[in-house]
């Protein structure tokens, strides 16, 4: 939201595209600029904003209505406004927020009390040294682009569904704003829920690391699924089907993930990225996916890839040579397999998940039935494949992973 902070952002300043500067309020909505970024709050960026705007805006109470009863305040700032009154420069107001996914505005006076109070807060928080400033425009930045895809989600698929006119003759804008006036209170609580959940179990992992540097360099288990031949399946299906597809493998995946102590990453259409503390729950998480896409008829083949190593974790998402690894790992995978290199086969082994090998499990049991007792119990066995080199990383032995009959 560049503008010139030398003024009271009331007259007219050039606009941020080279225009003549005349920017009314442009309409709420779900609309973009060219870049395809969302506007301040729903307020979309308008390349050539002129009078019209105003008159769009007045033509659609509808969409201003539902503005308001969302943000719970009425347009009364400019950017420049809302930076003064929440005390911030301009420059830091732009970053922030930029950071949280909105495009310029230049002069609309869009901004409601909501925003200087966000603004008043992030620099409440650098001011008093509890967070950098490169620390709070990441806040922004992650909070915003989190909160970017929950929002498209609930607009295009949970909304649209519900706001379907219920009777003949009643169009979806009648249906909508009482519907949203129903729901937000309770989405509100839930998302807060939610988040606060999250937020207990991401500081108790953190908190038990061994030492400072763990927290930020720790010792995970890296796991990618991947649908095999998803490229020629997107020319063959159309494109709803192939949306349901997706839509039921990420569901599954990020089911199983949870469900067994996991934490879903990324999903990225075609493949998932998750990553667990232990290895034997990465171990279990890739074959009941294994295992649940083959009794699958719809779904295609699944592989997967799995390394353990130092992972370097930042915004939720996660970095270094172990994810690549594990990535490279599945690209190299047999079809409803699972590889994983030789630090997570020695991790499994460490924990008694599996074998060092099956001779040594066939010993061990030899031995146990001699002296009456059981015969160790594991979960997993191990091949070894044939040493190969991997693009980037050199030469690695991956281990077939399997379970144990």
């Amino acid at each position: 939201m560049t503008v010139d902070d030398t003024g009271s952002g009331e007259g007219e300043h050039p606009a941020p595209d080279g225009g003549d500067g005349r920017t009314a309020a442009p309409a709420a909505g779900r609309a973009r600029d060219d870049s395809g970024a969302p506007g301040v709050h729903g307020v979309p960026a308008v390349p050539d904003v002129d009078e019209k705007s105003e008159d769009d805006a007045e033509k659609d109470p509808l969409a201003l209505r539902l503005e308001q009863l969302i943000l719970g305040a009425d347009r009364r700032y400019t950017p420049f406004q809302a930076a003064r009154s929440a005390g911030v420069s301009m420059e830091l107001a732009s970053r922030f927020w930029r950071a949280m996914g909105f495009p310029d505005i230049g002069q609309a006076k869009a901004l409601t009390e909501a925003d200087v109070l966000a603004l008043r807060r992030l620099a409440g928080l650098v001011e008093a040294g509890l967070l950098s400033e490169a620390m709070a425009v990441q806040v922004a930045r992650s909070t915003g682009q989190t909160t970017a895809r929950l929002a498209e989600w609930q607009i295009d698929s949970f909304l649209e569904g519900l706001t379907e006119p219920p009777e003949p003759g009643m169009t979806r804008t009648e249906v909508t704003y009482p519907l949203i006036e129903l729901l937000l209170p309770e989405l509100e609580e839930f998302l807060v829920y939610v988040w606060r959940r999250q937020l207990a179990a991401a500081t108790g992992r953190v908190v038990q690391a061994a030492d400072d540097e763990e927290m930020v360099d720790r010792r995970l288990a890296v796991g990618f699924a991947d649908l095999v031949g998803f490229t020629r399946l997107t020319r063959r299906m159309e494109e709803e089907e192939l949306g349901e597809l997706v839509e039921a493998f990420e569901t599954t995946a990020a089911d199983l993930v949870a469900a067994h102590g996991g934490r879903l990453i990324k999903t990225l259409g075609d493949e998932v990225l998750y990553a667990a503390d232990d290895a034997g729950v990465a171990a279990e998480i890739a074959l009941r996916l294994i295992e649940t896409m083959a009794n699958d008829e719809t779904m295609p083949e699944l592989r997967v890839g799995i390394a353990f190593g130092t992972v370097t974790t930042r915004m939720g998402d996660v970095f270094g040579t172990t994810v690549n690894l594990a990535s490279r790992l599945t690209s190299i995978a047999p079809r409803d397999a699972v590889l994983v290199d030789g630090a997570f086969a020695e991790e499994l082994t460490r924990t008694g998940d599996a074998p060092a090998s099956e001779t040594k499990a066939a010993e061990e049991a030899a031995a146990a039935e001699k002296e009456g007792e059981e015969p160790p119990s594991y979960r997993f066995a191990l091949q070894p494949m044939w040493q190969r080199p991997v693009r980037g990383l050199g030469v690695v032995e991956p281990w077939l992973l399997a379970r144990r009959g």
